[in-house]
């Protein structure tokens, strides 16, 4: 008898993605009409609303809540100068108050590239700094998003899905 040789047809969201890369995930559609099985991934990822974005290691069970929400999400491999700057402008502490530099130092040695260096490394987390809040509220993007709007993944001119390295672009349009 013959065997039958299958081969698995990656798909544009298992796109090979370095494991020591790190994920950024915004979240691009609101909650109208969800399941709750979706409602729950967002829960775990702590995308709560419309326009916030999270920062996750690059693993299994991370990037299986992220395909379960794909459809309502945009990812991509987040470079280290994006990722400052997103710390610069965006990240908050308990209290609704901006992240300092004098606030990082007190609660883990480290500056703002001294610690974005030890985030790529691997040797630090977000979730180390107290008070930090996971996730960070990004504006709308200036000029919108892709021509295609919303409803459409991003192979397809939209907005939606895995974009690799072309999140760093659409998370500087999100900052200013």
């Amino acid at each position: 008898m013959s065997e039958l040789k299958t081969e698995k047809v990656k798909t544009k969201s298992e796109t090979a993605v370095s494991t020591r890369a790190r994920i950024a995930v915004i979240r691009v559609r609101g909650d109208v009409g969800l399941s709750p099985h979706v409602r729950k991934a967002f829960d775990i990822l702590r995308l709560y609303k419309k326009n916030y974005c999270v920062i996750l290691p690059n693993t299994d069970s991370a990037m299986g809540s992220v395909n379960r929400v794909k459809d309502f999400v945009t990812f991509g491999e987040l470079n280290k100068e994006t990722f400052i700057k997103l710390i610069q402008a965006r990240a908050k502490i308990a209290g609704d108050k901006l992240l300092t530099e004098n606030f990082l130092k007190d609660q883990t040695k480290l500056d703002i590239k001294a610690f974005a260096d030890a985030f790529y490394d691997f040797k630090i987390e977000l979730k180390q700094i107290p008070g930090l809040k996971q996730f960070f509220r990004l504006h709308p993007p200036i000029g919108g998003f892709e021509r295609a709007g919303i409803k459409h993944s991003y192979a397809e001119g939209g907005a939606l899905g895995y974009r690799g390295k072309y999140i760093n672009k659409l998370i500087e349009r999100m900052i200013k």
